[in-house]
């Protein structure tokens, strides 16, 4: 396992957050509106690009405030994999040093405590991985939902009737004037401030 999977909040934020095709749902029992005398409905397309929403500057604020809650409460695990892993390293340069030199029982004693170590490092990193994922999960699903419903509310209001994420979705041509990227952004962080709470895991 490396290290730096548990700092890679990112990576695995930008797969919880697409939405690619938000419409507004069929009336009642699933059936289509009968053909006879039924107007064409004059469809109002949008797009956006959630990747956007991860920058840091100008993205969602309150995924840049839980990354930093992420990182943070796994900041002590880190270091013990880093501190551990350095160990790993030293001894394993001590043997290769001493080998031709020392006595092989001595080498010996070396080569277990080295393998018993790596043992131990994969361990805790499968424990900490797994630890992590699902705190990740815990504390990005809200806002999932929270941007889900944020975007149905925001067609709503702005009459869209189909919302397509061009992040997921390849376009061969969309005028600017489709996309609502930032215009969502904004209108999400000025009702969803960036400082609200993240429930504390228990001990």
């Amino acid at each position: 396992m490396k290290i730096d999977r548990l700092i890679a909040a990112a990576v695995f934020v930008l797969a919880m957050c697409a939405v690619p095709v938000l419409a507004q749902p069929r009336p009642a029992g699933g059936a289509a509106a009968p053909q006879t005398a039924a107007a064409v409905p004059d469809s109002k397309i949008a797009l956006i690009y959630s990747d956007a929403f991860l920058d840091a500057k100008t993205g969602i604020a309150r995924f840049s405030t839980l990354v930093g809650t992420l990182n943070r409460e796994f900041q002590p695990r880190q270091t013990e994999l880093q501190t551990l892993q350095q160990k790993i390293q030293a001894l394993a340069d001590d043997i290769t040093k001493t080998a031709p030199v020392a006595d092989p029982r001595t080498i010996q004693t070396k080569q277990d405590q080295l393998d018993q170590m790596k043992k131990d490092f994969q361990r805790k990193g499968e424990d900490a991985q797994a630890a992590y994922d699902k705190r990740r999960k815990e504390i990005f699903t809200p806002l999932q939902e929270d941007i889900g419903k944020a975007l149905e509310a925001y067609a709503k209001s702005h009459n869209i009737n189909v919302i397509i994420d061009a992040s997921q979705v390849p376009l061969v041509y969309a005028a600017d004037a489709l996309d609502i990227t930032r215009a969502f952004i904004n209108d999400f962080n000025s009702k969803n401030p960036a400082t609200a709470a993240v429930t504390t895991p228990p001990q």
